[in-house]
């Protein structure tokens, strides 16, 4: 019986509906209704209906409501693989250059470094031409900064965040895909000693200038910190450098290719992607900024931490039960991905 009801209440809105919408429609569901035909135990979909779909999503914002033999998250995951082919056939290398050399030839370049740390190209090649391998000081340079610092810097380097992280800040980029393929850069800076996050902002032109507008909004006249943590990105360039020294900061680089070394940050882009940004196919650069500016308000508000002994980066209070009859309620954050526990008060 509600199956009936239903078909009539479809059948009633079907001539409300505009027959732009209407054809997508039912052009939705015959494509699925050939899906269906096909003469095999379980209807499999081919490259042409992949792309069928995604195409569709592009053109039609109601797509989801004719959508039966799939669920919406296998498209969003099927439009982010276009994504990345797109980029991996932009990006192929060109079969030029030089050859690289042996793997015999890199294991000996890696074991000398690592038993070596302080030897340079030059000492290599030496010892590689005593050995019979002819080789230039350059490639033997490229192969060394592919090479993970050795245990002893790491230590170094951990002791110093570990003792000056309260009075430290990191700043990082990292790149968001919209559905028409469009690059956005999402800019923020965390502190270390809250992790909390100071600023962030988006732009799809990241120059020295801009960079520089969002330091001075992140940091105030009375800056409490003394040390920013940043990669050797061209973007930070002499603006950035001149505006962190005036605001008396000193500017600790990362290693090449040690994103470990700013591991704060790093792990705060995972965190967004995991929690916000896999769920989600941005449209453009304002609603991008929407939705991190949600997420930014509930990680830095009502996200526990372990490393903060599961407490929030800006002490979220603990909330006792004012009355016996009292019940939890759930408020939704950063759109439902997430909610918020609180003990709601009894009427």
């Amino acid at each position: 019986m509600i199956p009936f009801i239903a078909g009539i209440f479809t059948f009633v809105g079907a001539f409300f509906c505009s027959r732009y919408h209407l054809s997508l429609e039912i052009l939705a569901l015959r494509q699925q209704l050939g899906v269906l035909k096909r003469k095999k135990p379980r209807p499999r979909l081919r490259k042409a209906d992949r792309l069928f779909w995604i195409l569709l999503r592009r053109i039609w914002p109601a797509w989801t409501n004719a959508l039966i033999i799939v669920k919406p998250e296998t498209v969003v995951s099927r439009h982010r693989a276009g994504f990345r082919l797109f980029w991996r056939l932009r990006s192929r290398t060109k079969q030029y250059g030089r050859p690289k050399i042996d793997k015999e030839l890199r294991d000996i370049i890696c074991k000398m470094v690592n038993e070596n740390p302080t030897w340079g190209a030059p000492r290599i090649q030496g010892e590689l031409l005593k050995l019979g391998f002819d080789v230039s000081e350059r490639t033997i340079s490229r192969y060394i900064h592919r090479i993970s610092p050795s245990d002893q810097s790491r230590k170094l380097w951990t002791a110093f965040l570990r003792n000056h992280r309260e009075a430290i800040t990191a700043m990082d980029f990292f790149t968001v895909a919209t559905v028409t393929f469009r690059v956005l850069y999402c800019f923020f800076v965390i502190e270390h000693g809250r992790r909390r996050i100071l600023h962030f902002n988006v732009t799809d032109h990241p120059t020295g200038s801009w960079i520089a507008q969002q330091l001075r909004e992140a940091f105030s006249e009375s800056n409490p910190y003394h040390y920013v943590i940043l990669d050797r990105d061209a973007k930070f360039g002499t603006e950035v450098h001149e505006i962190l020294k005036a605001s008396g900061m000193k500017l600790k680089r990362t290693s090449p290719v040690s994103p470990w070394q700013n591991g704060v940050a790093e792990r705060w882009i995972g965190s967004c992607r995991r929690e916000l940004l896999d769920h989600v196919i941005a449209l453009n650069e304002s609603q991008l900024r929407r939705l991190i500016r949600d997420y930014v308000s509930y990680y830095n508000s009502d996200r526990t931490h372990d490393s903060l002994s599961k407490d929030s980066p800006l002490l979220r209070p603990v909330s006792n039960k004012p009355e016996n009859s009292s019940a939890i309620c759930s408020i939704p954050r950063v759109g439902g991905l997430h909610h918020r526990y609180d003990w709601k008060q009894a009427a």
